[in-house]
């Protein structure tokens, strides 16, 4: 045991009652950190996500400890990240639904590019229902196949790629600014996962991959990204991901108050 956040392997069906949920993301960054008790009661009376009933608390909470409390040092720098572009919100959404679910993780990772690279870029409810009876356990029902399908494309689409919520769905490209490409590198530097820097589910679901992710590497300012033929040097700036938050959040925070003046 090495005590670094891993990626999960284990399927489950959390997704089925909670897709990406940005707002809801945002807000609980906003309360929590990695030394704040959450419970739902507290979150219910403080009103971290609106109007909700006691059990939807319960569900969003179960979600959101799941995404981002079990990586305590991801969860303390979107604590403090007060001027997050909704561009970032959504890609860092979007990684760390991917983490925290097989299903979901391959379907973006694995199946959308696929489709994407394919003679007809686009998707419908229809195709993925059936790629969830391929990839689901035996006993799922219709229904369940058809509920677990509706909610990986609800979470698609709220990330940006897919282009619609009716059928054919094409299938596109979110953005993906510096900062948030940035903030994954040095989230999965301290992450357990299967594959590499360089190959992985999380930048190959936004279209970074071979020489184009290589490319928007070299123009990090935190990294100092180099490679030559197999040898292949990263460059990083900073030791961990607090301390690039520490360096890269501040600065942001005296431009914009600079611009305010």
């Amino acid at each position: 045991m090495t005590g670094r956040p891993r990626e999960a392997t284990e399927p489950h069906t959390r997704l089925s009652k909670c897709a990406l949920e940005l707002d809801d993301s945002r807000a609980f960054w906003a309360h929590a950190d990695e030394t704040t008790n959450v419970n739902a009661q507290r979150a219910f009376d403080e009103y971290w996500f609106g109007a909700r009933s006691l059990a939807r608390v319960e569900v969003l909470l179960t979600n959101m400890r799941a995404r981002f409390s079990a990586f305590p040092s991801a969860l303390a720098v979107l604590h403090s990240w007060q001027h997050m572009s909704p561009d970032t919100r959504r890609a860092i959404c979007h990684w760390h639904l991917q983490l925290t679910d097989p299903f979901y993780r391959r379907f973006t990772g694995g199946y959308l590019n696929e489709r994407r690279s394919g003679p007809r870029p686009e998707v419908t409810r229809d195709l993925v229902v059936a790629w969830v009876g391929q990839q689901g356990p035996g006993r799922w029902t219709m229904s369940m196949r058809i509920q677990f399908a509706s909610k990986l494309l609800s979470a698609a689409y709220s990330a940006g790629l897919v282009a619609s919520n009716r059928d054919p769905r094409p299938i596109g490209l979110p953005r993906v600014p510096d900062e948030a490409l940035e903030y994954l590198m040095y989230l999965l530097r301290e992450t357990e996962f299967e594959g590499s820097l360089l190959d992985n589910p999380y930048t190959s679901s936004v279209g970074l991959e071979g020489a184009i992710l290589e490319e928007r590497l070299r123009g990090l300012p935190g990294l100092a990204f180099r490679r030559q033929g197999d040898l292949i040097d990263f460059g990083w700036r900073q030791r961990d991901l607090r301390m690039w938050a520490d360096v890269n959040l501040r600065s942001d925070e005296s431009r914009l108050a600079g611009a305010a003046l």
